[in-house]
């Protein structure tokens, strides 16, 4: 049986009535698409980057976060991905959600109002006490990082 949904309270920011709230766009997804709130089109030219509005702002529940993420059809087809990725969005964090895209393309990718430009996924948020000691547990992987695996 489907978790119920958590309920997020959810803030349309100016003239922005005909952008969609964000949403999951298959029954089993785990991020919902963000819309771009630009006036009209703007184009994000090869290495530039720019800050995109939604157009919404959210208050989300004490517990839990949000992480920004880039959409992948966007990444393989046009080389656009996003800057801070995953970015945060704070339980706490009451201004407008705001994309950072960046174009590693070669060619102009045009930002149009409504356009899907990123997806948003909500989490439960673990808080942690931190409990200094001397010596850390011993495991088979001990410090190997970065490549430890092979290729």
């Amino acid at each position: 049986m489907p978790e119920r949904p958590v309920p997020v309270a959810v803030r349309r920011i100016g003239k922005t009535g005909d952008i969609p709230l964000p949403r999951y766009m298959s029954d089993d997804a785990a991020g919902m698409d963000l819309y771009a709130a630009v006036e009209g089109k703007e184009l994000l030219l090869p290495g530039e980057r720019k800050l995109v509005p939604t157009g919404i702002a959210v208050a989300l529940p004490r517990g839990y976060e949000a992480q920004i993420r880039p959409r992948s059809g966007l990444a393989l087809e046009h080389g656009v991905t996003l800057l801070n990725t995953p970015g945060t969005v704070d339980a706490d964090y009451r201004g407008e959600i705001r994309i950072v895209m960046v174009n590693l393309g070669d060619r102009p990718f045009p930002i149009r109002r409504g356009d899907r430009i990123a997806q948003m996924v909500v989490h439960r948020v673990s808080r942690v006490a931190w409990r200094e000691i001397d010596m850390l547990d011993v495991t088979s992987r001990g410090e190997g990082g970065f490549g430890h695996t092979g290729v």
